[in-house]
C-alpha cells in the first residue's frame, strides 16, 4: 500500500463516538458515492471497533483512525498498534487532538512511524506556535482549532486561519491546513477555504444537524465547487 493521493481542497467528517455502526455505516455509504462523483478527496473518521468494515465495504473514501498508541507489537493490553492500523486498510492517522493529547517527543515518533508504514498524518494544533512547531516533524496535514472552540459552533477567526497557515508555511510549504472548529454549514466551508484553508474537518456540525445526510452532501458539494471555480 502506498499513500493516497489528497485532492486539495478536502474534507473531512470526523463522527469521533457519536456514530457507530449502522448510522454510521449509512453515512459512510453517502460519503462513499460523493468522494466518487466529485472527486473530492474525503477522510472518514471511525472509533476503532468499525474501521476493518469501514475500510471492506468502501472505495473512495480514505478510511481514518482517530489515534494509535506509541507501542510495537506485543505486550500492551488494550492497546492500538499502528500495524494493525495499516492490516486493517487504515489510510490516515489523526495524532494529538484535543481530546487524545500526546506529547511531542511520543508525536516525534509516531508520525514517523505511520510515514514509514504509508499511513497519511493529520496532526492537531491549537495554535499557531504549536502548528509551527508540529510543522518541524513534517506531518501530511497539520489540522489547526482552537481548542475552546471545538463543539462551539464558533469558527476560527479570520486572522487564526491565516496565522496558522503562515506558520506551518514558513517551515514546509508542503504541508496541507485544515481548519476545524466549529464548523456548521457550508458558508463556514467555504470562509475557511476562502482564507487559505486547504480542508475542513466537521463533527458535531453534521452528527447534530436535522438531517446529517443532507448536511453531509452539501458540505461536500460546497468544496467541490470551491476547488471547480477556484
Amino acid at each position: 500500500m502506498s499513500k493516497r493521493t489528497i485532492q486539495s481542497p478536502f474534507f473531512m467528517f470526523n463522527p469521533k463516538s457519536y456514530l457507530y455502526g449502522e448510522q454510521l455505516y449509512e453515512l459512510a455509504q453517502k460519503a462513499d458515492k460523493l468522494a466518487q462523483s466529485t472527486d473530492v478527496s474525503i477522510f472518514l473518521t471511525a472509533p476503532v471497533s468499525e474501521l476493518s468494515y469501514l475500510t471492506r465495504t468502501t472505495k473512495h473514501l480514505i478510511i481514518t483512525a482517530q489515534y494509535v498508541d506509541d507501542m510495537q507489537p506485543g505486550r500492551g493490553m488494550g492497546g492500538f498498534v499502528p500495524e494493525s492500523a495499516r492490516d486493517a486498510g487504515v489510510q490516515a492517522c489523526i495524532l494529538n487532538h484535543a481530546e487524545k493529547p500526546i506529547n511531542y517527543a511520543t508525536l516525534e515518533k509516531l508520525v514517523l512511524r505511520l510515514s514509514e508504514l504509508d499511513i497519511i498524518t493529520i496532526v492537531c494544533a491549537s495554535s499557531p506556535v504549536e502548528a509551527k512547531a508540529i510543522a518541524l516533524l513534517n506531518p501530511d496535514i497539520i489540522l489547526c482549532e482552537p481548542t475552546e472552540l471545538i463543539g462551539s459552533k464558533q469558527v476560527s477567526p479570520d486572522n487564526y486561519i491565516k496565522d496558522t497557515k503562515e506558520a506551518i508555511h514558513s517551515v514546509n510549504e508542503n504541508i496541507l491546513v485544515m481548519q476545524g472548529a466549529g464548523i456548521s454549514s457550508s458558508e463556514d466551508i467555504l470562509k475557511n477555504l476562502s482564507f487559505g484553508a486547504n480542508g475542513n474537518g466537521v463533527t458535531s456540525g453534521i452528527t447534530e444537524a436535522e438531517d446529517p445526510e443532507k448536511t453531509l452532501e452539501e458540505m461536500i458539494q460546497t468544496t467541490a465547487g470551491f476547488k471547480v471555480t477556484e
